[in-house]
């Protein structure tokens, strides 16, 4: 079967370096990016795009992960950048990082607070179908971010919640292996996308995704580091790390890039 074209996205480029793909959460966009940008454009190239059906990209004909990641691969090949990235995702933006490595080079994946075990997600997402396919669908949403929140204090938290576009058409097409596939099925599809990563991986993490999460990767991914943040008075983080602690979160991701070959 031929793959479909992929959707041009909308990208920005920074700086000079080894390239870095930074790839945003679900309802986000690549300007949620904008506060790491330019430190880490003083050794990289960093590579912002908006996935399809999010920001200023196009909807898409569907959502399939592995589409998107070929979306992200066109963007680069779009800006010039031909040497293996580092992939640096958020939320949806992890596991399609993860779904990218397995279908184009990369040098390593950063993962950041989205864990590949879908199966206690998949739950709450079934359980909520009837909102998420109705009238229910924003308040849902918003109640999903207010849930991850962690220590985030309120006006930063009020101002990333007035900058979401949540799409009803967008999230439950993206959320489709979760609303229509069995716990078996889902889970083998998991097991897929991590068995194509090959790369050094490193999962980061503001909520805690369990005590037996980094044995459970470690099974899947060997390559797998598995780090959950806390603040100084021992408080997750929440879903948001990198914005919560940009600067340690700058000073990791640098570390984990010298260490790639």
């Amino acid at each position: 079967m031929t793959s479909p074209a992929p959707l041009a996205l909308a990208t920005d480029v920074d700086g000079d370096g080894p390239p870095v793909v930074l790839l945003h959460g679900i309802t986000e966009d690549r300007t949620f990016w904008a506060p790491l940008v330019a430190p880490l454009a003083t050794s990289a190239t960093v590579v912002r795009v908006d996935l399809r059906g999010h920001g200023e990209s196009p909807l898409g004909p569907g959502y399939e992960l592995a589409d998107m990641a070929d979306d992200v691969r066109a963007a680069l090949d779009a800006a010039g950048v031909t040497e293996p990235p580092l992939v640096v995702g958020h939320s949806l933006g992890g596991l399609l990082a993860a779904v990218y490595a397995g279908r184009h080079p990369v040098r390593g994946v950063v993962d950041v607070d989205q864990p590949l075990a879908l199966t206690a997600m998949q739950a709450q997402v079934q359980q909520a179908a009837p909102m998420l396919r109705g009238e229910g669908f924003e308040p849902f949403m918003a109640g999903m971010f207010d849930a991850m929140r962690g220590a985030m204090d309120d006006d930063a938290h009020a101002a990333l919640a007035a900058r979401r576009r949540p799409r009803q058409e967008v999230v439950t097409g993206i959320w489709s292996p979760l609303l229509d596939l069995t716990g078996e099925e889902l889970g083998a599809l998991v097991d897929e996308i991590a068995a194509g990563v090959q790369c050094p991986f490193l999962s980061l993490h503001g909520l805690d995704p369990g005590p037996d999460y980094a044995a459970w990767l470690a099974q899947r991914i060997p390559t797998a580091t598995v780090e959950v943040w806390t603040d100084d008075a021992g408080r997750p983080l929440g879903h948001h790390p990198h914005l919560m602690a940009p600067e340690r979160f700058m000073a990791r991701v640098r570390e984990f890039s010298a260490g790639l070959a």
